[in-house]
This record gives C-alpha cells, sequence and structure tokens, in this order.
C-alpha cells in the first residue's frame, strides 16, 4: 500500500520548512536483508539517503516496498534535522528511545554522520 497523498503533501511541506530540497539529496538503493524472503532478497528496496550539505545518512529498509522506504528515509531525515536545528528529540526518536529502554526491536531504520576530510 503506498504511502498516501496527504502524507506526501505534509512531508514535502516539512522539508521545505528545513530547507531540505531533493537537489541536496543523493538517493541509492541496495539488496535488502533479513525478513521478508525472496522478494527481500531479490530486490534493490534498502534505499540509502545522503544529504549532502549536513552530511547525514539514513539508510531505511523497514518495509518491503522501495517507495515506502523513500518515504520513511525522508522523515527520518527531517526528524534528524529538526532534533540537530532545535535540540528537542523528535515523536519518532522518543519512540526509539522508549523501545531500547523496553528491550524490544525496532525494524531497521539507522543514522549516520559522515565526517568531512
Amino acid at each position: 500500500m503506498p504511502v498516501s497523498p496527504q502524507k506526501r503533501s505534509e512531508l514535502l511541506e516539512r522539508m521545505k520548512v528545513l530547507g531540505v530540497y531533493e537537489r541536496d539529496l543523493d538517493e541509492t538503493f541496495v539488496r535488502g536483508s533479513g525478513k521478508g524472503g525472496q522478494k527481500v532478497n531479490k530486490t534493490n528496496n534498502c534505499v540509502c539517503l545522503v544529504h549532502r550539505p549536513s552530511g547525514i545518512v539514513v539508510k531505511c529498509h523497514r518495509e518491503r516496498e522501495r517507495e515506502i522506504n523513500r518515504f520513511l528515509a525522508r522523515r527520518a531525515l527531517c526528524d534528524e534535522l529538526d532534533h540537530r536545528l532545535n535540540g528537542a528529540p523528535s515523536p519518532r526518536q522518543l519512540e526509539v528511545i522508549r523501545a531500547r529502554k523496553r528491550g524490544s526491536l525496532l525494524k531497521n531504520i539507522s543514522i549516520v554522520q559522515r565526517r568531512h576530510d
């Protein structure tokens, strides 16, 4: 099931407010791994998103569909940028903190800071 137009437009508005533009993003697709069977192992549905101005790298392989992973990667990038600009953790980051305290696992979305040499 693809992302709804309402959620997509809300994300685009949030990206605009944070100053994240598609031209500043490098997006690559790699093969996934883990649960999901043959569909996951044969398709390039894992999204690697690099925000060049900040050096933030987001890798998302939460769902089996590429379009949903693209949406989730952009949302995670906005959460991370918002956190760095405003200092307050996003609702998603609070969810991750609570899940780690409970000891439960969340599906894969990882954020990495690249070093600029």
